[in-house]
This record gives structure tokens, C-alpha cells and sequence, in this order.
């Protein structure tokens, strides 16, 4: 499944060879992106925070694909007035992954405001070069439609909004110590809510969606200069870090997963299809991490040093669309997900040492 190789089964709405923006391209869901736009013939012109941090990213996509497929740029302040305009002149879409908001932030209101000085100043920028824009893609999260919880079925849809965490969130009466990762969760509502206000107030000419993307696992690209996010907890797991995997893994709770390959493909399956309004919902399986901690020990029996997880192996029920998503990867040849065995086997592949099985 996850080594399927990339057949477009229809005339891309965004034309093969088209410019894309993509921002955040040093981090694990946008590196991905990057991988499947290229692999699929598409160009890209990445942003990064800091060039020299990130010189990595340059000559590891032209070893891929050649010369003249991908260039970074740097842009320090995401958030500043009209830093946007020049880097959106001559893209047809732009893909947004890079955020200011932190898993800790408590601040919500203040969270909410920086991130929409990023999103709104994309968005502008977008609408003033609507002679090229075509397509729009914003990067949600699953939480901002549910927390996921053991023990409660219920069935997700494109109106689903986690009023939930936002009411916990600004309840005055719980210590922000309890309140978990319900100021998170509040501010990707509102992020959200605020962009499909802005599409619905100005009207834009280009396609608009967004991606609510769950826990992601799966293959580092370049695990000596990427920490990869959640997929970096598969690392620490892996490595026997007890204190980097016990000071995040807890906190989570139950999740939905998928691997990363996949939701580049997502994103990919929006530029060719030409979708849009619509969140399409990023989320293959609903695992525990400890299920994560099973699998790897079966896949590497020699290793002794596991961490042990305070966590239980019991899943969120969640029912989850996946009519959108199964359309967008049957674009470009995939049918379904890949699985949540597969996907940490060639998470683990990816970063440990050859012959530890």
C-alpha cells in the first residue's frame, strides 16, 4: 500500500508542472506534501524559518527529482504584514502547515490572533494574485472537529466542531493545569472557524478546503535533521526515552492515526481533483500508543530497554468519514489507507540502525 506508485487517473485541476507554495517545508506533514507533489510532477517553492537551519531541505528533494523542482526561501516573521505578496506571486495553490501555536499554549485569544495574522495575510495574498491562485489548502487538525475519548461512539461530519474543548477551554473555574490540551484543541476551532468566515465574506475565486489531520505516523524523510513531530514519539519509543515519551504520550490519549504518505496524498488529490469547501478529514485508524509500543516490539524482539506507557491500549470509537479522502487518493491510484502496522514499521525503518530485528 504505502509503495503504490503515483498514477493520476484524471486531467489535474491544478496542470502538472504548476508552482506550488507550500509552507513549513522542513517539518514532517509538509516534507511529505513536498515528496508526493514532486513525485507526482509538480513544483514547489517551500518556505522555512530559518534557510540555514533548514539547509538540509534543498539538495535533499533535488537528489529526488532533479534540478529546478524546489526552491526555499526564508521567511523569518510569518506573521508580518504583507511578508506574503512577493512569495505568492506566480503560484497556482498554496498549501499552509506552518503554525505559531504551541501544543501548551494557554492564551487562546492571544494564540488565535497570531496564528490568523499568518493565515489572513496568506489568504489576502492569495486573493491579490487570484490571476494564478487557483486552490487554497489549509491545514486543521482533527481536534478541531472532537477529542477523542475511550468508551464514546458517535459519527463525525463536516459540521462537527469541537465546541467542547472551547467551553473547557474558557471555563474560568478549572486550572489551565486541567484543562489538558483543551486550549489547543480551541484555538485550531477557531483558527478554522475564523478562515471558512473570511472565504464566506470575500468570496475568493480559488478553491478553498481544509485538512484535519490526525496523529501522523509513518517514514521520517531525513530522520538526522527532522525531530518529526508525532512521528518522532515513534522514535523516542523506539529509543527507550522514557522521559521524552512519557512527558507527551499521556497527554494525547486515544488517537486516530495516519501515516504520512497518506495525507501528502491528500493534499496532492486536492490539486488534481479541484475539490473544495470541504475539511476533509485526515484519520485512517484509531490506535493507542501502546498498540504503537506492541508493534514495535514485535517488529525488533531483540531489543530489551522499552519504555513502559502509563497509557492503556483501549481506542477511541469515533466514527470518521472517508468517502472525501478515499475519493482524493483514488486520484492519484490509492485505494485506502495504509495500515497502522505497516505505517510504524516504516516509521521505525526510516530512522533505526540496519539489522536490529
Amino acid at each position: 500500500m504505502a509503495n503504490t506508485p503515483l498514477i493520476i487517473t484524471q486531467e489535474p485541476f491544478i496542470p502538472l508542472n504548476s508552482l506550488v507554495l507550500i509552507t513549513g517545508v522542513n517539518g514532517l506533514i509538509a516534507s511529505h506534501i513536498v515528496d508526493q507533489l514532486l513525485s507526482a510532477g509538480y513544483r514547489v517553492r517551500g518556505t522555512v524559518r530559518n534557510k540555514a537551519r533548514c539547509a538540509w531541505v534543498e539538495p535533499f528533494f533535488t537528489t529526488r527529482y532533479g534540478v529546478n523542482r524546489i526552491e526555499v526561501i526564508e521567511v523569518p516573521n510569518i506573521t508580518a504584514p504583507g511578508i506574503w505578496n512577493a512569495h505568492v506571486a506566480g503560484v497556482s495553490a498554496v498549501i499552509t502547515v506552518a503554525g505559531v501555536a504551541w501544543l501548551d499554549d494557554r492564551d487562546v485569544p492571544k494564540a488565535v490572533n497570531e496564528e490568523l495574522k499568518c493565515l489572513y495575510g496568506l489568504l489576502d495574498a492569495a486573493k491579490m494574485h487570484s490571476n494564478t491562485v487557483q486552490a487554497f489548502i489549509y491545514t486543521s487538525s482533527s481536534w478541531a472537529a472532537y477529542t477523542p475519548k475511550v468508551g464514546i461512539r458517535r459519527t463525525l461530519t463536516e459540521e462537527s466542531w469541537n465546541h467542547e474543548a472551547v467551553a473547557l477551554a474558557e471555563d474560568s473555574g478549572i486550572p489551565d493545569a486541567e484543562k489538558g490540551l483543551a486550549p489547543f484543541m480551541a484555538i485550531k476551532v477557531k483558527v478554522e472557524e475564523a478562515l471558512w468566515d473570511w472565504v464566506a465574506r470575500e468570496k475568493p475565486t480559488f478553491t478553498f478546503n481544509a485538512m484535519l489531520i490526525s496523529t501522523v505516523t509513518g517514514p521520517i524523510l531525513d530522520p538526522d535533521n527532522q525531530s518529526a513531530s508525532t512521528a518522532g514519539l515513534v522514535r523516542a519509543l523506539y529509543n527507550g526515552k522514557p522521559k521524552e515519551a512519557l512527558d507527551v504520550i499521556p497527554t494525547f490519549g486515544p488517537q486516530s492515526s495516519i501515516d504520512a504518505r497518506d495525507a501528502g496524498r491528500l493534499y496532492l488529490g486536492v490539486l488534481v481533483s479541484g475539490l473544495t469547501g470541504s475539511r476533509v478529514y485526515g484519520s485512517a485508524e484509531q490506535f493507542s500508543w501502546n498498540q504503537t509500543l506492541d508493534i514495535l516490539k514485535e517488529l525488533y524482539p531483540k531489543k530489551k530497554d522499552w519504555v513502559k506507557l502509563p497509557s492503556s491500549n483501549q481506542i477511541d470509537e469515533t466514527e470518521i468519514p472517508v468517502d472525501i479522502p478515499f475519493s482524493l487518493l483514488r486520484t492519484v491510484g490509492q485505494e485506502g489507507w495504509t495500515g497502522l502496522k505497516e505505517s510504524i514499521k516504516d516509521a521505525a525503518e526510516s530512522f533505526a540502525p540496519t539489522g536490529q530485528c
